[in-house]
C-alpha cells in the first residue's frame, strides 16, 4: 500500500516533527482509515537508509492516517511517498 505524507501534525504554535498526517491512496473515508491502525509505515531516505513508524489512528473525515515515527524525519519528507506495510 503507498501513501504521501501531506504535513506535520500541527497546531497553531506548536508543530510534532515526528508524528505525519499521510494520504493513502484507495482510503477515501474515516472506516477505512481507522482500519489501517497499527500498520507500520516506512519512509526510504535518500541514502536508501529506512525509518519506520506507525499508524496510529485515523486523522479527520476525508479518510488521511495519522502516523508517529521515532525520531523525525527532513522536513522534504513532506509530499514524498512512503509505503504501508
Amino acid at each position: 500500500m503507498e501513501g504521501v505524507i501531506v504535513n506535520y501534525r500541527r497546531s497553531l504554535h506548536n508543530a510534532r516533527t515526528n508524528q505525519y498526517i499521510i494520504e493513502v491512496k484507495g482510503v477515501e473515508t474515516k472506516e477505512k482509515a481507522e482500519t489501517l491502525a497499527g500498520k507500520k509505515v516506512v519512509y526510504t531516505c535518500q541514502n536508501k537508509s529506512k525509518k519506520i513508524g506507525k499508524v496510529t489512528h485515523a486523522h479527520g473525515n476525508k479518510g488521511k492516517v495519522l502516523a508517529r515515527f521515532e525520531s523525525g524525519l527532513p522536513g522534504s519528507a513532506v509530499g514524498t511517498k512512503v509505503s504501508l506495510a
